[in-house]
C-alpha cells in the first residue's frame, strides 16, 4: 500500500494547490491531470488509500492512546520532550494551543474526510466495474464516518464537512446532526461492504469493522438498544473471535487474527511503526523473566520519556492467575544485569503490549487495535445491563473474555443490581483494554471522567473538561467554528 500512498500525496497535492497552477498558467500533462486521474481505477484508489492513511497513521497511535490515557485512572508519564505536552493532560491545564490535538487529531482526521470526499464526488465518472464503484464508495463513506466519530469522541460537535468544496467558514453541526450523520452513513456504507475475510486486504474496510464503529457510536451516546442490537449484528456474522492467548494476541507474528476487527497497520519502517514501545520501555532495559522471549537489542530505541501505569490501576489485577497481567511490566534485567524493581517507584509498571523483537530505531510493526471482538462482547454485556440489569447472558459475554484472562466467571451472586454490574463491566474494560486508547471514552460514558480526576487531586470542571477544545489554529482559520466559552 505504500506505493499508493505516496501516489495519493502527488494528487492531493495537484488537486489542492489550484492557486499555484492559475498563476504558473499550467495544466498538469497526461495522467496526473485531475480530470484524467480521478477517472482512472488506479487513480480514485490512490484517494481512497490516502483516506485510509489518514485514518490508520501508525505513528501518532502513541498520542492517540497517551492523550486518552494520561487523562484518566490508567496513564501516567514524565520525562522527555514528550512530558512538555503529557503533563498538561495529566493535570487537565490543556487549552485549544496543545499541539497534538492538532498534528495528531483534527489534521490527519480531516485530511482523510476530504479525500473520502473526493472518491464520492467522482467516483461514478470512474472506469471500472459497478461491483468496484459500490464498494469504493462504501469504505470512503465508512472511512468519512469513523472520521466524524472520532472527531466527536475527543471534541463533540465539528463542521460537517461533506464535500471537497465546502465553504472555508463552516460552523459546527449540532449535536443532532451530528448524531444522524453517524448513524446514517455508517448504515448506508454497510450493504456495499465485503463480508469479513472478504475484502482486498486485511484493515480495509468490512461489514463487520463498519457494523462495530457503529455499535461503538451507539454505546458512547448511550443508545444501549441499538448497541446491543449492533454488537449482536457482528456477532451474528459468525467471523469474529477471541484469540487463544492474551499474551500473544498483539504479537506482529499473529497480526490479522479473527479478534482485530478495525486497527492501525504498523510496519519495522519510518513513518509506519508503532513507537509505544520506545517510550514505556524503562530505563536501560534488557530483558524480563516476565517477557523472556523480548531482549532489548541496541538497534532498537529507548525514549527519555517513560510512559507508566498508574499504581491504582495496576494494583487493582490479580497477578497470579489474570494472564493480562504478564504484559504490565513489573521487574527486569538492565544493561548492567541488575534485577530493577518497578514496583518500588509508584505509578511506574510500564505496559509492554506491543513488544517486538524486530523493532529497528523507533518502530514496531505491531498493529495498534481499534475495535477488537472482546470490545463488542463487553458492550454488549453492557448495553444489555443498561437496559435489563445483570443478566445471565450479559455475564456469559463478560465471562468470555475472563476465561481468556484466566479469571474466574461472574455470576449473578456478584451481579446484584445494574450500578454493580455497570461497575463490574468498567472494571473489566480496565483490565482488557489498557494501552489501547479506550479508557477515556468508559469513564466520560460512565460519568467518571470528571469525578475520579478530581479524586486524584486535580481541578477539573465537568462543563469544560470533558472535550478537548477544537484547535486554535482551526478557530483562526475558521472564526465561524464557535469555541467552548470556557477555553
Amino acid at each position: 500500500m505504500q506505493k499508493f500512498i505516496i501516489l495519493s500525496l502527488l494528487i492531493v497535492s495537484i488537486l489542492t494547490h489550484t492557486a499555484c497552477e492559475k498563476a504558473l498558467d499550467v495544466t498538469p500533462p497526461g495522467e496526473f491531470a485531475p480530470g484524467n486521474v480521478l477517472t482512472t481505477e488506479k487513480g480514485i484508489r490512490s484517494v481512497l488509500f490516502s483516506s485510509y492513511a489518514g485514518i490508520q497513521n501508525p505513528t501518532p497511535s502513541r498520542y492517540l492512546i497517551n492523550n486518552a490515557e494520561v487523562t484518566t485512572d490508567v496513564g501516567y508519564n514524565t520525562g522527555g520532550a514528550e512530558n512538555l505536552t503529557l503533563v498538561q493532560l495529566i493535570n487537565f491545564t490543556w487549552d485549544a494551543s496543545l499541539g497534538t490535538l492538532q498534528a495528531d487529531v483534527w489534521a490527519p482526521t480531516y485530511r482523510a474526510i476530504r479525500d473520502a470526499n473526493i472518491v464520492l464526488e467522482n467516483i461514478g465518472n470512474v472506469n471500472t466495474s459497478d461491483a468496484n464503484r459500490k464498494t469504493y464508495a462504501a469504505e470512503a463513506r465508512f472511512l468519512r464516518a469513523y472520521g466524524y466519530d472520532l472527531l466527536y469522541r475527543w471534541f463533540g460537535t465539528v463542521p460537517l464537512r461533506t464535500s471537497s468544496t465546502s465553504e472555508a467558514l463552516l460552523a459546527r453541526a449540532t449535536d443532532e446532526e451530528m448524531k444522524s450523520f453517524l448513524e446514517t452513513e455508517l448504515t448506508a456504507a454497510i450493504a456495499d461492504l465485503p463480508e469479513p475475510g472478504k475484502e482486498e486486504a486485511f484493515a480495509r474496510a468490512n461489514k463487520g469493522a463498519a457494523w462495530s464503529v457503529l455499535a461503538k457510536f451507539y454505546l458512547n451516546t448511550r443508545q444501549w438498544q441499538k448497541a446491543a442490537d449492533a454488537c449482536q449484528q457482528v456477532i451474528g456474522l459468525g467471523y469474529y473471535q477471541l484469540f487463544p492467548a492474551y499474551q500473544d494476541l498483539f504479537r506482529v507474528e499473529n497480526e490479522g487474527n479473527k479478534e482485530m476487527i478495525m486497527v492501525h497497520p504498523c510496519r519495522n519502517q519510518d513513518g509506519f511503526g508503532n513507537w509505544y514501545s520506545a517510550g514505556a520501555l524503562p530505563p536501560g532495559f534488557k530483558t524480563s523473566a516476565q517477557i523472556p522471549a523480548y531482549v532489548w537489542t541496541a538497534s532498537m530505541a529507548n525514549f527519555a520519556t517513560q510512559y507508566r501505569m498508574r499504581s491504582a490501576f495496576t494494583n487493582t489485577f490479580d497477578t497470579i492467575n489474570d494472564q493480562r497481567s504478564i504484559l504490565l511490566l513489573r521487574h527486569y534485567i538492565n544493561n548492567a544485569n541488575n534485577w530493577v524493581n518497578l514496583l518500588s517507584t509508584p505509578d511506574n509498571v510500564r505496559s509492554l503490549k506491543y513488544w517486538d523483537n524486530a523493532t529497528v530505531g523507533n518502530h514496531s510493526g505491531n498493529d495498534v487495535p481499534i475495535i477488537r471482538y472482546a470490545d463488542i462482547l463487553l458492550s454488549r454485556a453492557e448495553a444489555l445491563n443498561e437496559v435489563n440489569g445483570p443478566t445471565q447472558e450479559a455475564l456469559d459475554l463478560i465471562n468470555q473474555v475472563r476465561k481468556r484472562a484466566g479469571i474466574v466467571n461472574l455470576t449473578l451472586a456478584e451481579a446484584t443490581s445494574k450500578e454493580i454490574t455497570r461497575d463490574l463491566i468498567l472494571r473489566e474494560r480496565a483490565w482488557e483494554f489498557y494501552s489501547e486508547g479506550l479508557r477515556r471514552e468508559d469513564l466520560l460514558r460512565h460519568d467518571k471522567f470528571i469525578s475520579l480526576a478530581k479524586a486524584r487531586g486535580i481541578t477539573a470542571a465537568a462543563d469544560k473538561h470533558k472535550l478537548f477544545p477544537i484547535p486554535q489554529t482551526e478557530i483562526d482559520a475558521n472564526p465561524a467554528c464557535k469555541q467552548n466559552p470556557d477555553y
